[in-house]
């Protein structure tokens, strides 16, 4: 079993028979010197959706539960449901949009790379990959005398998606976008 200093963002703890997601974790680091790192954990229970947070320290044993990942497809829409493919065995997974809703920023008709993220046959999260491919849909246009420097702009994305991007992209340009820090990592090819 896994040391809280071990523990990561996506990770699901047993805590008393309750299956717990990881949120966020954040690192208290103390200044005194015989102080032990505190690590404050924010969980969202698997079942009931309500948000934990417990604080561990360093050394500190938790429990994990084994997770499997399936690559999976979008599919589409249904109702309030998103509908994900097993891309092995063309199982159909729906997820209620509330469990998913800061995915959905990222989640086009044409994403690669998603990952269903399940503990004993029921489904917890969806990963997304690290980076993703957006066209921009909606952007002030390009000044000419625009260079390679810091200045931004920012730019619209069909999904709702809005973020920063250089003075010199244009709408219907494809970029590249970091999915955890929601920031512009170039242009796709």
């Amino acid at each position: 079993m896994p040391k809280a200093v071990d523990l990561k963002k996506a990770d699901v703890v047993d805590r008393n028979g309750q299956l717990l997601v990881i949120k966020e974790i954040e690192v208290h680091s103390p200044s005194a010197r015989g102080a032990a790192t505190l690590y404050k954990v924010r969980y969202s229970d698997v079942r009931t959706g309500l948000k934990v947070e417990e604080a561990y320290k360093g050394d500190e044993i938790v429990q994990t539960v084994l997770l499997e990942r399936k690559p999976v497809t979008f599919s589409y829409i249904d109702g309030d449901d998103y509908i994900f493919m097993d891309n092995e065995d063309y199982t159909q997974y729906p997820i209620n949009k509330e469990v998913i809703e800061e995915q959905l920023l990222f989640l086009t008709d044409d994403i690669k790379g998603l990952q269903m993220l399940v503990v004993d046959d029921q489904i917890i999260a969806l990963e997304l990959p690290q980076t993703v491919e957006m066209v921009i849909t909606e952007t002030v246009p390009a000044l000419k005398a625009a260079s390679a420097s810091a200045r931004t702009k920012p730019a619209h994305f069909a999904t709702g998606l809005s973020i920063l991007v250089p003075e010199y992209l244009e709408q219907g340009q494809k970029v590249r976008i970091h999915t955890g820090e929601k920031r512009f990592m170039g242009r796709a090819d």
